[in-house]
């Protein structure tokens, strides 16, 4: 799911005052990084986004791939996520909708689900303890049950 084109630049925009604030430079590299995290809706870890910038001929080193992920991080464009004992896990966090996450812990594919109810529940949480919630991580480990599984026990 690409970003639409008005979005990718205001989530540049972003990335820019947050580097000229750091007094950090503007480099190509580290925007390209950038973008490539902003071209997939799919969650990716700094290795395969390192890869995916070598096949497109990007100069760019593993050192500025993970540097770069953590000050999208720190400005919010990223988010981190650790699914078990597995690598860490990127996606985009701009115009972020909430989600959360199905984990088959045979085959380690990824589902997202949306279920308003965990809003609800979240609102409800956040008023009892008199608490204010910035963001929740609902991460649910199993076995799928999918013919497809490729590693599902027979």
């Amino acid at each position: 799911m690409n970003v639409p084109a008005d979005q990718l630049e205001e989530v540049r925009e972003a990335f820019r005052s947050f580097l000229k604030r750091r007094s950090q430079r503007q480099t190509p590299e580290r925007f390209a990084v950038l973008e490539e995290a902003y071209a997939t809706g799919d969650h990716f870890d700094a290795d395969e986004l390192y890869i995916r910038l070598r096949q497109k001929d990007v100069r760019v080193s593993r050192a500025t791939v993970y540097n770069t992920l953590d000050l999208l991080l720190e400005c919010d464009l990223v988010i981190r996520h650790q699914f078990g004992k597995n690598q860490a896990k990127y996606e985009r966090a701009y115009s972020y909708r909430q989600h959360d996450h199905l984990i088959c812990m045979d085959c380690n594919e990824l589902f997202e689900f949306c279920d308003p109810r965990l809003q609800s529940i979240q609102e409800m949480v956040a008023e009892i303890f008199q608490f204010e919630i910035k963001n929740h991580s609902l991460n649910l480990y199993g076995q799928c049950q999918r013919e497809a599984c490729p590693n599902k026990a027979v």
